[in-house]
């Protein structure tokens, strides 16, 4: 059994000798370039754990693993147009650095090589790969587009912001682990165990995300706190505190997010509303249901605890 560091360093020598750039060089310079920016690499990384969890045989997943890779990043490079945004991770974003036109291009073409990876494994294998990447990659189209359609709504419920990233962020996650396990050849049960797995992870990982934007340290989190709040984003954070406000509770919030010192008088309006509690109760809830799936899994208690430990190491992170 293999640890996540070993597969992590091993994925990362896979990536950089796949990704080579060739011609046409604005085509695939700007993938190259996204792809070498880094990031934590958690759902490649999960598909190799599962595949060798399952069959002691990781090397297998390699190709599945860059698929997802792959296509995460396609997300990100699109993602970026759509939110004009300029900077991804500290670098410049494709868009800015070359144009929108080579985003979007070199973005569809980070999508089919996703595709081509996948064309590695044999057909009962492929087709059930396939029809599981496929359902993921248009949830996550109908996730971002909730998401949009978010900015423009007055009341967005939290019932409904569950609905955005469990389709925007947590199903790519689960398809992971799920991708590694019918690699790893694990029956139709441990399969279904291991993608609640991963969705419940998945949603407390971004519900944990919006905490730490407001509540984390800045300097071990690695940007700017209160970035959400600036961008009046509609979090779990603050969704919480709007169904735990008045009307005009509410209508003080809004306003608050429109003053020069916003961050401060926001972040004291969710600590009086105990919003921090909250987010911290949801974010233990999602990940006792994730791992009440793995107790259920047929693999070893030493197998099983290498996930509990992955899921408490991810939780309790500051970045």
């Amino acid at each position: 059994m293999t640890n996540i560091l070993e597969l992590s360093n091993v994925f990362n020598q896979y990536l950089n000798d796949k990704i080579t750039v060739k011609a046409p060089k604005n085509l695939y310079e700007p993938i190259h370039y996204l792809l070498d920016l880094g990031g934590k690499r958690i759902r490649p990384v999960l598909v190799l754990l599962i595949a060798d969890l399952f069959s002691n045989n990781y090397q297998k997943a390699l190709a599945a693993a860059m698929a997802v890779e792959v296509f995460h990043n396609f997300t990100l490079m699109h993602d970026d147009i759509m939110d004009s945004a300029s900077l991804r991770r500290g670098k410049q974003t494709v868009h800015d650095k070359w144009n929108i036109n080579t985003g979007i291009l070199s973005g569809d073409a980070m999508l089919i090589q996703a595709y081509q990876y996948i064309e590695e494994y044999p057909d009962s294998e492929y087709r059930e790969i396939m029809k599981l990447f496929n359902k993921t990659a248009l949830e996550v189209c109908e996730g971002q587009q909730y998401d949009i359609d978010f900015e423009k709504e007055q009341a967005v419920s939290i019932d409904d912001y569950i609905e955005m990233i469990r389709l925007k962020t947590a199903v790519l996650l689960a398809a992971s682990l799920e991708i590694g396990a019918i690699i790893g050849h694990a029956n139709l049960e441990d399969r279904g165990h291991i993608y609640q797995f991963g969705l419940n992870l998945g949603l407390a990982f971004q519900i944990q995300d919006d905490y730490l934007d407001t509540f984390g340290n800045e300097k071990s989190f690695g940007k700017k706190i209160g970035g959400d709040i600036l961008e009046h984003k509609k979090t779990y954070l603050y969704i919480t505190a709007i169904q735990n406000s008045s009307l005009e509770q509410q209508y003080q919030l809004n306003k608050l997010y429109k003053e020069a010192d916003a961050i401060l008088k926001v972040t004291n309006f969710y600590i009086d509303k105990k919003v921090p509690e909250i987010a911290q109760k949801a974010i233990a809830a999602y990940t006792d249901m994730a791992f009440s799936h793995v107790e259920k899994l047929s693999i070893s208690n030493d197998k099983k605890q290498v996930l509990f430990d992955f899921g408490i190491n991810l939780m309790n992170r500051t970045v």
